[in-house]
């Protein structure tokens, strides 16, 4: 009765294979050698090593994420490994800051390290921005809408609204006779980037 059947899994089980959905093995372009990932006592539960068999190592919160979480549209092979690529409502959505309309970048780990949690960011705004965390504006504000006065626009800062430079006439006076001086905070900057 059994003399002669075929042996490979796919002679009976082709259709099982042909409708696996989490993950799609057809689309994912899985072997039919169905005994690679699976065993004759138990189908469900097959070990994928996400790390070994592809060129994105899943960490933090993707190592509970379901395979049809990422790939819902069915595309296993060379799908995108940005963040933003999954992410990008995360990153339109923010508010605190706003990070579409402050300008930041998409590169998501310049701020958030790792992939264990969205939160928590750090930012170095001494580095290529302007230094608040050294020198002489260490420890002279409390949030970043203390010079952000838009928190739509990061990009747009104001430095005339504290301490010395609040004085128009006192400013005015000591910059007399320098070439290309106004009392707006874009000029500021542009003649004292580091602060100094």
């Amino acid at each position: 009765m059994y003399k002669g059947k075929p042996t490979a899994c796919a002679s009976c089980h082709q259709a099982v294979y042909n409708n696996s959905t989490n993950p799609h093995h057809a689309a994912a372009g899985f072997t039919t050698l169905c005994a690679t990932c699976h065993t004759t006592t138990q189908w469900p539960g097959a070990p994928y090593n996400h790390t070994t068999q592809t060129s994105f190592p899943l960490s933090g919160k993707h190592l509970t994420a379901r395979c049809i979480d990422c790939h819902a549209d069915r595309v296993y092979n060379n799908k995108p490994t940005t963040c933003v690529s999954c992410h990008q409502t995360d990153y339109n959505n923010t508010t605190n800051p706003k990070h579409s309309t402050a300008g930041f970048p998409t590169t998501c780990q310049t701020c958030h390290t790792g992939y264990n949690t969205w939160l928590g960011a750090t930012f170095n705004h001494d580095g290529p921005y302007f230094p608040i965390y050294s020198g002489k504006h260490k420890g002279e504000w409390n949030t970043c809408a203390d010079c952000h006065q838009q928190p739509s626009n990061y990009k747009q800062f104001e430095c005339i609204l504290c301490h010395e430079h609040s004085n128009k006439t006192k400013v005015d006076n000591d910059h007399k006779g320098e070439n290309g001086y106004q009392y707006n905070s874009a000029k500021c900057y542009s003649c004292h980037p580091r602060g100094n």
